[in-house]
């Protein structure tokens, strides 16, 4: 007789169509339970994945029927947690309308880990084979020239076309104020100059030849968050949250500026979500436990995973080699690219 651990298998072998992950995995499937010998699977696909609705449909029944299981299959689509992105402001073109995919990383707070995240979420994307490219809007404190290795670069000048080539590793073309002033030199600026030097970064650098285009922002919900959401079409906002209150509630003021502003949320994630032990593996909940799928649930928006905290996160930070090139096999690693297979799912991002 079937078991619940034999549905789950089965299902692991559904793939997402164009992407190196099954469903299991991206987090498709919320519930399979057990009726006098048949098994419900409930699946929920993430609103922008609805195309792929049919062909999931098909494989699930194909794969349960093949392993000989009993099911009723329920599979459902989510609703939009946000409308489709409004184009900008009246007057002012997308400067970066060729892009295919615009995605901001943000947080309420300062300190959860937000450019950690999505520095690896940056290399996990172009290790799916997608052209990433990683815009540091952080003009304050700029933290991607340290975390990518590239502190002592400066890019270079197309002169042909007068812009600025970005700088490239771990195949991410990225760039950063951090690149263009003294890395000792605080960045004194008000508000005005600070949206002009992000609409220079976006317009006169040479993002020709990319998929998707991640935006590593400040902390906050200020002037450079509402100033990006007017002038670019946004794919959508990752929120990057600890598990505890405190975050959360930023967290929480950060998915209601997006939804102010019309920007899709594609997700929440939960960073230091827990400390795994490497001599016994004991688990400590340093930060709390869940604090971000609640909320996620609670705000009715999709929650894309959970981080450990491990200091080789930190020390990859540090030596400017992310965890998903410095240790790819390691949990962090694989939770990183997870996150990014569900990401890419979601927005069915391909080649």
């Amino acid at each position: 007789m079937a078991t619940q651990a034999d549905v789950v298998a089965a299902l692991r072998s559904v793939q997402f169509p164009g992407i190196d992950r099954d469903i299991v995995t991206l987090g498709y499937v919320k519930d399979v339970t057990e009726s006098a010998g048949r098994f419900r699977v409930r699946v929920e696909l993430s609103p922008t994945a609805s195309t792929a609705a049919d062909a999931i449909d098909a494989s699930i029944r194909n794969a349960l029927e093949r392993a000989e299981i009993p099911y009723e299959l329920e599979l459902k689509t989510q609703k939009p947690a946000a409308p489709a992105a409004a184009a900008p402001s009246a007057g002012d073109s997308d400067p970066l309308a060729h892009v295919p995919f615009k995605i901001a990383v943000s947080s309420g707070k300062g300190g959860v880990g937000k450019s950690t995240v999505a520095v690896n979420l940056a290399v996990a994307l172009a290790k799916q084979g997608l052209r990433t490219g990683l815009l540091d809007t952080d003009i304050y404190g700029p933290s991607i020239p340290l975390m990518m290795g590239l502190e002592d670069s400066q890019p270079l000048l197309d002169e042909e076309n007068n812009r600025l080539i970005p700088l490239e590793r771990y195949e991410v073309k990225n760039i950063s104020i951090g690149y263009l002033v003294d890395r000792h030199t605080p960045v004194i600026w008000r508000g005005p100059m600070i949206g002009k030097a992000i609409d220079q970064l976006m317009r006169d650098v040479d993002w020709s030849d990319i998929d998707v285009l991640l935006f590593d922002l400040p902390p906050g919900t200020g002037d450079i968050q509402i100033s990006l959401a007017q002038k670019v079409v946004l794919s959508g906002a990752v929120v990057v949250t600890t598990p505890q209150d405190v975050a959360l509630i930023d967290a929480a003021k950060g998915v209601e500026m997006f939804r102010k502003t019309d920007v899709p949320i594609l997700g929440i994630v939960e960073n230091m979500s827990f400390f795994a032990c490497p001599h016994c593996g004991e688990r400590t909940d340093i930060f709390g436990s869940g604090g971000g799928e609640k909320e996620a649930n609670r705000m009715d928006v999709p929650f894309l995973g959970r981080i450990p905290l491990e200091p080789s996160i930190r020390i990859g930070g540090d030596e400017g080699r992310p965890i998903v090139v410095r240790e790819p096999e390691s949990a962090a690693a694989r939770a990183f690219l997870d996150v990014a297979a569900s990401l890419a799912a979601s927005l069915q991002m391909s080649r």
